[in-house]
């Protein structure tokens, strides 16, 4: 059985800061790519920010570059911190896995239920 499970959202000011955490286990520990996806209300989901299986090379959309970073622990937690957050990120933030090095959504084959991010004054 494959799991992600995200936690760590939730309702913050702009310029505050945020760390999501997704736990990996079961056949999800046999991946090619893990990070993170957002999806806004009236929107696509659209990818945030990315680690390879062996977790040294990183991608991050334009978007939030300088601002979030993603990152692995040995025991197959994945992070992003998110800092000098803005309006514009709020979303629900979504975990996912896949076997192929890719950034679009749908070739991931492993999702987590989401976590809701809210950046408001």
């Amino acid at each position: 059985q494959v799991q992600l499970v995200e936690s760590g959202g939730g309702l913050v000011q702009p310029g505050g800061s945020l760390n999501l955490s997704c736990v990996a286990s079961g056949d999800a520990l046999d991946y090619n790519s893990i990070g993170w996806f957002r999806q806004a209300p009236g929107k696509e989901r659209e990818v945030v920010a990315l680690l390879n299986g062996a977790g040294d090379q990183t991608y991050y959309t334009n978007s939030v570059k300088r601002r979030f970073t993603i990152s692995k622990n040995a025991k197959n937690t994945v992070y992003l911190q998110m800092n000098s957050l803005e309006p514009e990120d709020t979303a629900v933030y979504y975990c996912a896995a896949g076997h192929r090095r890719t950034t679009y959504a749908g070739d991931f084959d492993y999702w987590g239920q989401g976590t809701q991010v809210t950046v408001s004054s």
